[in-house]
């Protein structure tokens, strides 16, 4: 079962910093070959790689009209609703992130700037292995759309020759994607940085995978931009002694469903809190239809710590930088001011993650292994760039001619200060 330790085993085992990629140098040396050849050979790579990992053959990789109606008549009029609800809500918290490009600086005979231009078109990697997630295409698709990106294209795996499953087809079309192409893997994230016949390239890679798919994602950064390195998920729970030990218990194995790697964390100065949290760790599990993977990640890396007081419980979880933080307290409120790092923060007994996950309307792509020390979730500024002009007049320029030229001189870069001399000579 879930390891108890205390303060100081959690900041050895948890929040240590890692120097290496974390990736197996097999995977990398595999995932290179396979995106070389999709440089090379293009949709026939593509082919070859989804009928090798995926088991399907088709010539027709983009999901044609008549796939996209059959499938959504497929669907349970109580899905397609609460997608709708999970996706008025997500657009109605990221509308807010939205800039404008503006006038920073109005002066006589100047003006300096900032231009919001949307990127051109983006891809969404969508995992279709041990489940479909329908909430992926809504978190990533709907900011994107609202920054402004001209053509959103997704790509996800189908198995053995299988449809695309209706879900993700009705979230597709919720959320503004123009193309779903079906490959998965370190081939779709090839097609999708480098361009085939088929598949346009784009700016911007975003959404999780499995390994290979994030050591393509690592590979192809730069002729591509991509979201984040996501590593497994994860949560930090805070709570005192006034906390539902059957809640937390059941947000911790909400956490551990997902992956089998998965680290979820409980953080308190009530010692018979944990015990209580224990019990109901062993109670919950039986009765999880994915206990297996479940019971994998609680009994890995994983655990229950018992802290001296609620202020160690912030400042170790600042330590962590969790991707999810959980407040069970008194006075959750209260405590905001004391969170550093963290990706998404959630309040109360009644703000479980998964509220976060489908319906609230925060993102729930997030930062993991720490890198929330440094990094924000997915939002409407991920698809944007923010591009500066600068306009002087004669006299304006004339007015700085001095102090730019001493610089030029002090870096002794006699070109530069010669481009702003050239212009008063007669």
């Amino acid at each position: 079962m879930v390891k108890k330790i205390t303060s100081t085993q959690f900041l050895e085992q948890f929040c240590t910093r890692k120097a290496d990629s974390g990736f197996d140098p097999e995977i990398l040396q595999s995932v290179s070959v396979i995106l070389k050849d999709v440089r090379l050979e293009g949709d026939q790579a593509v082919r070859k790689y989804t009928e090798q990992f995926d088991g399907t053959t088709t010539d027709q990789l983009l999901v044609s009209e008549a796939e996209i109606k059959g499938a959504k008549a497929k669907l349970a009029p109580d899905t397609l609703t609460a997608l709708k609800q999970a996706a008025a809500n997500i657009r109605a918290f990221h509308e807010k992130q939205v800039t404008a490009s503006r006038i920073m600086t109005a002066e006589e005979g100047k003006q300096l700037g900032q231009l919001v231009l949307p990127m051109e078109r983006i891809g969404i990697y969508v995992p279709g292995g041990k489940a479909v997630y329908p909430s992926t295409i809504l978190m990533n698709a709907i900011p994107a759309r609202l920054a402004g990106v001209r053509e959103i294209i997704m790509v996800t795996p189908v198995k053995n020759n299988g449809a695309i499953a209706p879900v993700l087809v009705a979230a597709a079309e919720i959320a503004g994607v123009d193309k779903i192409y079906k490959i998965g893997g370190a081939q779709a994230i090839g097609a999708l940085a480098y361009g085939t016949e088929t598949i346009a390239s784009v700016d911007k890679i975003v959404g999780p995978g499995n390994a290979y798919v994030a050591a393509a994602k690592m590979l192809v950064f730069g002729q591509v931009g991509i979201d984040m390195i996501a590593g497994p998920s994860e949560v930090a729970i805070i709570a005192d002694a006034t906390a539902d030990p059957a809640f937390i218990a059941a947000d911790l194995l909400a956490q551990a469903e997902h992956d089998e790697n998965a680290r979820v964390v409980l953080l308190t100065d009530s010692e018979a809190l944990i015990q209580s949290v224990e019990k109901e760790l062993e109670s919950q599990l039986e009765k999880l239809p994915r206990k297996a993977i479940a019971s994998e990640a609680i009994n890995g890396d994983s655990a229950l710590v018992l802290t001296n007081s609620m202020g160690e419980s912030f400042e170790l979880s600042n330590a962590f930088a969790p991707e999810h933080l959980e407040i069970q307290t008194a006075d959750p409120l209260s405590t905001l001011g004391k969170i550093k790092h963290a990706g998404s923060v959630f309040l109360g007994s009644y703000a479980p993650t998964a509220l976060g996950d489908y319906y609230g309307g925060t993102n729930h792509v997030l930062p993991t292994n720490g890198t929330a020390r440094f990094s924000s979730g997915l939002s409407v500024d991920d698809f944007i760039k923010k591009t500066t002009y600068t306009y002087y007049d004669r006299q304006a320029l004339e007015q700085g001619r001095t102090a730019i030229t001493q610089l030029t001189e002090e870096e002794q870069l006699t070109g530069h200060g010669e481009s702003i001399n050239i212009r008063f000579k007669s």
